[in-house]
This record gives structure tokens, sequence and C-alpha cells, in this order.
């Protein structure tokens, strides 16, 4: 339409010339005025078609970026690939991290002595580290201690000493540095001197606070004086937790409650020997004498066993 009125236009402007041209020229020229508006029209339009044309083939050569719509269905596919991908992934890790968290045992626990025993080809000359009413004060200091000299250990908590928040927070951080938890009662009642009910009650309500902490229910369990009852051991067996005693510990005697003497009976006492389970506690003396009695018992050859290596009898 706009081509058709260009092209009006343009025949309108030379009308009148022609007409002039026509009165002063006469009727006897007027066949050849007639040819004349009909080439110069026909001339027009040619012009106008040719302008069309090459309009046109502009925009057809005219070079077109292709760009891919993706419709909601592709769309959606895509998404649903990604995250099913990405879920894989992330069990792969998971799996991952549980064989890296179970290594294969290298040790068993004798029940007879309370000591660990290689199996196969383990060091025979190891000792095991246990720590027992934590985290009382000073349970996260003796862990980071343990863990700057690359020394294993478990750390027997008590359920009245994860009542707060920081206390909940303090067992976490022992767990995170790669520790092992046990269970030592609730309330650290001598097991013998309660009713069944209560027993059960002292020791599960450590695995539930302990499993809604660290993500996990403790492996083994240490009984307050080590006085165990029919009853908790087989409780003990019934939550999948290995039961626990220990070959020596002098902590909470009044003669070693000084770091130099407590470091001293440690390390030379007559009961050091391969597979001794060492009992200690969350005390400031203990903590003191801590890195005395890792470099003692390193200086006499021994190595200490990682409970995470600890065969978990059925």
């Amino acid at each position: 339409m706009k081509e058709e009125i260009r092209i009006f236009m343009r025949v309108s402007f030379f009308m009148p010339l022609f007409m002039i041209e026509w009165h002063r020229k006469g009727d006897s020229d007027m066949v050849h005025m007639k040819w004349l508006i009909l080439t110069v029209g026909i001339s027009l339009l040619a012009a106008c078609s040719d302008e069309q044309a090459e309009t046109v083939d502009e925009k057809e050569t005219a070079p077109v970026e292709e760009q891919a719509e993706e419709t909601p269905a592709e769309t959606e596919n895509a998404n649903e690939e990604e995250s099913g991908q990405a879920e894989e992934a992330e069990q792969e890790e998971i799996e991952k991290e549980e064989v890296e968290a179970e290594p294969e045992p290298q040790y068993r626990l004798n029940p007879a002595t309370w000591g660990v025993e290689p199996i196969a080809d383990a060091p025979a000359e190891a000792v095991l580290l246990t720590i027992d009413d934590a985290p009382d004060k000073h349970a996260v200091e003796m862990a980071t201690t343990l863990k700057e000299l690359g020394v294993p250990a478990i750390f027997f908590v008590n359920g009245h000493f994860l009542d707060s928040d920081e206390e909940k927070e303090n067992l976490k951080k022992i767990h995170d540095m790669g520790f092992a938890i046990g269970n030592h009662t609730q309330t650290h009642p001598n097991l013998t001197t309660i009713s069944d009910e209560q027993q059960k009650e002292e020791i599960l309500a450590v695995n539930e606070t302990v499993e809604q902490v660290i993500g996990e229910k403790p492996k083994f369990f240490r009984a307050p004086h080590g006085a165990n009852t029919d009853f908790s051991r087989a409780l003990v067996q019934q939550e999948g937790m290995m039961l626990m005693n220990w070959s020596y510990g002098y902590d909470w005697e009044k003669q070693y409650m000084d770091p130099a003497a407590l470091t001293d009976i440690m390390i030379n006492t007559e009961f050091l020997r391969n597979g001794s389970n060492l009992l200690m506690h969350d005390r400031e003396w203990t903590a003191a004498a801590l890195p005395g009695i890792v470099e003692g018992l390193k200086a006499k050859g021994y190595t200490f066993v990682d409970p995470h290596e600890i065969e978990l009898q059925p």
C-alpha cells in the first residue's frame, strides 16, 4: 500500500507538465502525448517494482541469528536429569565417607583383660587411650591436645554434662575432631544399686542425646566404677555397643592429682604392657599431664590404637 501511494505521487507530479505540453502543441500531438504518459508511468512502475524486489531480497538474504527455544517439557526434563545426577553424586559421596569412616578392624577387645589385641599384622606394641566424664570442663582442651599430637582416643560422656547448648557444642567439637564417643551413663550411678528400669534410663538417655548431637549412637559403653549388671550387659549388647572397662588408671587418687606425679605413674606403672587400656578423666591435672603421658608412651615404643579400628563384637 505504501508503494502504491509513492507511485501515485510520482505520476501526479509529472501530469501537470504533460498537460501543459499537450495544450501547447495542440490536438495533433495528443496521441504522442498519450504514449509519452504511458511510457513514463510504466517506467515509474518498473522502478518501484525493482525497489520492492531489492527490499525483499535484502530481507531474505539478511543473516538470521538462530536461537533454539526450549519448551517447558524440555526444561523440566533437563532439570530432572540434573537433579538426578546431583543426587547420585551426593549418594556416592555419602557412601565414600561411610567407607572411610569404617576402616577394616585391626584390633579386638579381650574381655578377660579389657586390653586390645592385634588382628593379623597390626602393631602389638600399642595402647588405647580413654577419657571418662566428658565433656565436663577440660574435654575439649584434651581433645585439642591429642589432635595436635595425632593421637586417637575414646571420650566417654555423661548425660548430665550435655544439658546446655554449649555442652552439646563441646561434644560436637570433640566428635568433629575425629574422636570416638562412648556412653558413660546419664548421672554416673553405680548400676548395681539401681533398678533395671533405672539402668535402662541411664543408658538409653545418653544414647539418644549423643545421637541428636553428632548423628550417631555411641559404639562403646563403660559403666561407672566398672560395675556392670546382667541387665546392663544385655542392654548394651542389644544397643549394639561394646562393653569396656580398663587396664589401669590413677588420676582420681589424691597422690596423683598432680601433673608430674600422674605423668610418671602412667608411663612407668607395672601394668603398662602391649594392648593396655588406659583410663583417664576430664580433670585439670590430667589435661596438664596429657602431653607428657603421650610423649612418654611414644618414647617407650608404643603406638596408639584408633578406636574406629576396634572390632565390634556382635
